[in-house]
């Protein structure tokens, strides 16, 4: 029987779990969340490898960890998931000293930020939050393969709920750009990327799962003022009434998703507050819409990706 929930903090669902001789390999690794998620599977006897676009930040907070837990090894690699050259430049490097991999945790994001593009003139946020993650994910598959049995975890949101994904237009091309929409987009993408991978990898012992953090002060919020709360109010069930978490407890459902013997033979689901997620009820704001584990826009969006990315993967 699962004991946790929205106040379980990430120390406590990994209590009792060894991750010796595991590597984890965390994107965002360099604030909030992530550097939460280093710390802790590091406390647990992971190997964790520190994925980040600032390359300075991520370097102080590399040698911060090191400091607090001086039997742990934490290693760096820099790269900028708005530029898919630098995703295959990282997972190049990576593989170079690392043949097996066991957790990938993606966790870096943009959240509702102004239009702005990627190097390859995708919108930010569906390039950054799902195809850089995607064709990261790829690049490493068989590293992942060859670390089995192992888990890939996606950070998506409850801001699923806010879009469907658009796949006539998925990068703000030909209609008005609406950064809450295009999140919600983004989140949507990276469960269905969930459930795709899942599916392509469950029989050779990867498993992928979808997280909903929860609401956490974190510099992921950078581009939010207070007409972007009240526009956020008025597109939740909720009204935007928002209980917000801990550093602690945002990163548990990561740290849950990764490392919880509770979630053996599972996979392509999407988790929050420690638990599996019901499916969504009209007018809540908890739960995964049935759109975003659809097996068939999965694939859909998957194939899309491999032709955006200019690659495909045979897991």
């Amino acid at each position: 029987m699962n004991r946790f929930n929205a106040n379980s903090t990430a120390a406590e669902v990994i209590e009792g779990i060894s991750l010796a001789g595991k590597l984890a390999v965390v994107t965002g690794a360099s604030s909030g969340l992530g550097v939460e998620t280093c710390r802790v599977l590091a406390s647990a006897g992971a190997n964790v490898l520190m994925v980040a676009r600032d390359e300075d930040k991520l370097e102080a907070v590399a040698a911060e960890l090191r400091k607090e837990q001086p039997g742990a090894e934490f290693l760096t690699q820099r790269m900028d998931l708005a530029d898919l050259n630098s995703v295959r430049s990282a997972a190049t490097e990576i593989l170079l000293y690392h043949s097996e991999i066991q957790l990938l945790i993606n966790n870096a994001g943009v959240m509702a930020c102004p239009l702005q593009r990627t190097a390859q003139g995708f919108e930010m946020q569906f390039g950054t939050n799902h195809l850089g993650h995607f064709l990261f994910t790829g690049l490493l598959s068989d590293a992942l393969l060859e670390g089995a049995p192992g888990r890939v975890v996606n950070l998506s949101s409850a801001g699923h709920k806010l879009a469907r994904f658009n796949f006539d237009d998925p990068s703000y091309l030909h209609r008005e750009y609406d950064k809450w929409q295009a999140y919600g987009e983004s989140k949507t993408a990276n469960i269905l990327f969930t459930v795709g991978l899942d599916l392509r990898t469950r029989e050779r012992g990867v498993r992928a799962f979808a997280v909903h953090p929860g609401a956490i002060m974190t510099n992921l919020g950078r581009h939010i003022d207070q007409s972007d709360l009240v526009t956020l109010s008025e597109r939740t069930a909720s009204g935007g009434k928002m209980e917000f978490k801990t550093l602690q407890q945002g990163a548990a459902t990561t740290v849950w998703a990764a490392s919880s013997p509770h979630l053996s033979g599972r996979g392509g689901i999407y988790l929050e507050d420690a638990q599996i997620a019901p499916a969504a009820v009209e007018g809540k704001d908890i739960g995964v819409e049935s759109y975003a584990v659809n097996p068939a826009l999965a694939e859909r969006l998957w194939l899309l990706s491999e032709e955006l990315v200019g690659q495909s993967f045979d897991y």
